[in-house]
């Protein structure tokens, strides 16, 4: 297994990152996650967009998309898989202890791990904890995720694959790495970019190529609506046949198994919309 760091492919068992990376002391990083089949990734350059804005929101310096690109390309020729999770890590490199950065520049580095293809659907709990539509990360891709791994081993315990979040003000707003949406008397909504939720790639082109609403709506809308799902890189569009103890049965319904249909297709004519 080879992936990409320092500029080019290293073995995996050889790579080393600082211990003093900024990524690593205090999070101080994004990232993407990139769908890869058969060597050939998905939307990379949404992907790459949103990795550009998660870097100026977070103060680092802009990445090099062409480095990113040929760093994609060298990682998956040298690691054949039929289903992949490309992962692309760009941090605040090489720092101090503290909150500072250091003057050493940022470090890159594109890995890639085999998947496979998820379940056409899941259960899924709610969690008590909030997402601060507010916050300086809000929005932004980063690697400050430890309050996600603490919600999704609490799903895990409970036989769910995705723990979903409310804000601050009650409403709906997203999963640990998806977004969610509901279908209300036949109309599909998801929550809006405000609500504090990511801007997921996949999101984006359910609510393109679907005409999904985006809706303010309370958490209770995940008790009252006829189908629930969520969409993530690879996740791609999945079906919620239980939230806590509610069970949707029949899942995929009627809409959601349609929004399945378009999504596949759509993606598969087109690996870069």
């Amino acid at each position: 297994m080879k992936i990409w760091l320092d500029g080019g492919l290293q073995d995996i068992e050889s790579a080393r990152v600082s211990v003093f990376d900024h990524g690593l002391t205090v999070g101080d990083g994004i990232f993407e996650t990139v769908k890869a089949a058969d060597g050939k990734p998905f939307a990379l350059t949404r992907h790459l967009d949103r990795l550009t804005r998660s870097a100026r929101g977070l103060g680092l310096p802009a990445p090099d998309l062409d480095e990113v690109r040929r760093a994609c390309e060298a990682v998956l020729a040298a690691n054949p898989v039929p289903l992949g999770r490309l992962r692309i890590t760009y941090t605040g490199g090489h720092g101090p202890l503290g909150s500072d950065r250091g003057e050493h520049g940022p470090t890159l580095v594109v890995a890639l791990g085999e998947t496979g293809r998820r379940p056409d659907s899941t259960a899924v709990i709610t969690v008590p904890w909030t997402r601060n539509e507010r916050g300086a990360l809000t929005g932004l891709k980063t690697t400050s995720y430890a309050e996600n791994v603490v919600a999704l081993a609490r799903a895990r315990e409970r036989g769910a694959s995705e723990a979903l979040f409310g804000n601050t003000v009650g409403q709906l707003c997203e999963g640990t790495g998806s977004n969610v949406f509901v279908v209300l008397d036949g109309e599909i909504h998801t929550p809006p970019v405000a609500s504090g939720c990511l801007a997921g790639i996949t999101r984006a082109l359910v609510v393109e190529w679907t005409g999904a609403r985006e809706t303010d709506l309370p958490m209770d809308a995940l008790e009252r609506a006829d189908e629930v799902f969520l969409t993530s890189t690879l996740r791609d569009v999945q079906a919620v046949h239980r939230i806590d103890d509610r069970e949707l049965p029949g899942a995929p319904g009627p809409v959601t198994a349609k929004a399945m249909r378009i999504f596949e297709e759509r993606s598969g004519n087109d690996l870069d919309p």
